[in-house]
């Protein structure tokens, strides 16, 4: 069983479908008990259909720079 901060460096991956099936596997078995990590993943999904939901000229540019730097931040390991 992987921990909390092993879930949270493979989200991005996870969510972009990037992981190898078995480490895909590992992270659905750690979501599937873990309440804090599927906050997480709820989070990183929600914030990822908004972004592309959302045309350019939608979204003010320093509030979409914000975004974009969220999204970043949490990317990196």
């Amino acid at each position: 069983m992987i921990t909390c901060a092993d879930a949270v460096k493979e989200l991005w991956e996870y969510l972009d479908r990037e992981l190898p099936e078995n480490e895909r596997a590992r992270v659905e078995e750690h979501l599937n008990f873990c309440r804090t990590c599927c906050g997480e993943l709820e989070f990183a999904e929600e914030l990822q259909r908004f972004m592309r939901s959302r045309q350019s000229d939608e979204i003010p540019d320093d509030v979409r720079r914000r975004l974009e730097g969220i999204l970043s931040e949490l990317k990196e390991p």
